[in-house]
């Protein structure tokens, strides 16, 4: 079982609907909670699916001189291209807790195939980092401002998600995660024949009303 506490909302159909259960675990990003993106629920106009929001554990951050914050790992400095950037220790425990989170969905009686991953920042690279290791095959990846964490580590996939359909939306004027580093992450899982969407915004590091919109279609066509 999960240790990470988290804020679900859920599903609006009776159980006596035959449409299939879905579930989306949405990780938020770094000094959030998971109270962020719970309000974007009513607009994304899925009520057969649950969707869950874990806390990330507090840690002490580095680059925010240490304070302790709700933070999926310790970021050690702001060089987007270096190797020791992250926690891996931190990455790895929460790999794990992630990931255990997600069976719970599919203990819960969603299958795999109808749980979506999703995620804001350094929770949309814990997103996919989680979703690309995991055994069984989801329904999407959705990555929100993010980037890819442990580059040299890709090789540890697991053939379940190989080809599990992505999507990356980033700010174009992005001072947080520059979009070099989300373009990065984007062609990193970029192929032909693999349905792995890019699209950015005339935004920052945000999420915005036309943003909110394209989610939701995307949303119903991976679990509506």
């Amino acid at each position: 079982m999960s240790p990470l506490s988290r804020v679900e909302v859920p599903s609006r159909v009776h159980a006596s609907d035959p449409r299939a259960p879905a579930s989306v675990v949405w990780l938020h990003g770094l000094g959030a909670s998971g109270h962020d993106f719970e309000p974007f629920v009513p607009h994304l106009r899925l009520p057969h699916a649950r969707f869950v929001f874990p806390h990330a554990p507090p840690r002490a951050v580095t680059i925010n001189a240490g304070y302790v914050m709700p933070a999926w790992y310790d970021i050690l400095h702001l060089d987007f291209v270096a190797a020791d950037r992250e926690d891996e220790d931190h990455i790895l425990a929460c790999t794990r807790d992630v990931a255990a989170l997600v069976a719970e969905e599919e203990a819960r009686g969603v299958p795999a195939s109808r749980i979506v991953l999703a995620g804001f920042s350094q929770g949309a690279a814990m997103a996919l980092h989680v979703a690309h290791r995991y055994p069984e095959r989801l329904a999407g990846v959705m990555i929100l401002s993010g980037y890819l964490v442990r580059p040299d580590a890709l090789g540890e996939g697991h053939p379940a998600n190989e080809d599990t359909p992505l999507l990356f939306h980033h700010g174009r004027f992005d001072d947080v995660v520059p979009p070099f580093a989300g373009r990065a992450a984007y062609e990193a899982f970029e192929r032909p024949g693999r349905d792995v969407r890019w699209k950015d915004y005339a935004m920052a590091h945000e999420v915005s009303p036309e943003q909110v919109g394209d989610i939701a279609r995307w949303l119903r066509e991976r679990i509506g």
